[in-house]
């Protein structure tokens, strides 16, 4: 998964950035709204953390233009601003949730997740594919009712995979939700991350689609 970061405060970008990398999200950072909105219009996201007093762009126009593009990844409004007045605006402006600070960071990785989950079209948290289970609101994994053991990579791929089992997604996609904007990828290393998750699930449950992507399936067929 790769999210957004909009956030001007650096000392809450920093830390927000580093408690989602523990929990194997991808981290994009913008500390301002014009490079935050160019992002956001241009990149592909499971979702946004948008705080709306961002300098050069504020938050909310920054909001409306991704909504007036047709861009309709969560948005999780981060702010200090706790008038219901504000949060009225958020959610007319195409808000999905909305935090105030000070807050947790517990708290926003479990709303990003539910927001994630929800747009992937999943009302329950746990999410199964033949052996395999996700609890998506926690973020873990089980084969055959036991722990799964996942490097970040492979994490992010799975759960991607995971959230649209039994459709293809494509090679492209995978990168994007993969890799953070100023990683170097290597040619294959989809691949290679793929043929790890074989290994650890069953290739039977990675399908590879020539010429498009891969697709998770429980039957293997």
């Amino acid at each position: 998964m790769r999210v957004l970061l909009v956030e001007d405060d650096a000392a809450i970008a920093d830390g927000l950035a580093r408690a989602l990398r523990a929990e194997h999200f991808a981290v994009d950072v913008a500390s301002n709204g014009e490079d935050g909105g160019h992002l956001g219009a241009t990149e592909l996201y499971d979702a946004a953390v948008l705080d709306l007093g961002l300098p050069k762009r504020d938050g909310l126009s920054v909001l409306r233009d991704w909504r007036a593009a047709g861009r309709d990844l969560p948005v999780l409004i981060l702010t200090a601003r706790d008038g219901w007045s504000e949060k009225v605006e958020g959610f007319k402006a195409g808000a999905d949730d909305y935090v105030v600070k000070p807050f947790r960071v517990e708290e926003v990785v479990m709303r990003l997740r539910a927001l994630v989950r929800r747009a992937a079209g999943h009302a329950a948290a746990r999410v199964t594919c033949g052996p395999l289970a996700f609890d998506a609101q926690l973020g873990t994994f089980e084969l055959d009712g036991l722990p799964l053991k996942l490097t970040a990579f492979e994490w992010r791929v799975l759960s991607a995979l995971m959230l649209r089992r039994e459709v293809v997604i494509e090679r492209a996609d995978l990168i994007e939700r993969v890799y953070e904007g100023d990683a170097d990828v290597d040619s294959n290393s989809i691949e290679v991350i793929i043929g790890r998750l074989r290994r650890k699930i069953g290739a039977q449950m990675i399908e590879t689609v020539r010429g498009r992507g891969y697709r998770l399936t429980a039957d293997g067929s």
